[in-house]
């Protein structure tokens, strides 16, 4: 492993997230399974990915210089 990444394009911060989340959740009686909790940090995952992505083309088109 020594690639780096964001820490919001990591699984595993994401499914901590939406564990903590579903626990809060279940406290308040809105229970998810664990079925539900994979989908959901899926879910998650791909729009911060696509949000990320658009992020980097906004910047690239404001930018005031070329790439070289």
């Amino acid at each position: 492993m020594n690639e780096a990444k964001p820490w919001y394009l990591s699984k595993t911060i994401w499914g901590a997230l939406v564990s903590v989340a579903a626990t809060l959740g279940a406290m308040f009686g809105l229970p998810v399974d664990a079925a539900g909790q994979t989908a959901l940090t899926e879910a998650i995952l791909q729009t911060v990915s696509a949000l990320a992505g658009i992020v980097a083309i906004l910047g690239r088109v404001a930018a005031s210089s070329r790439i070289a």
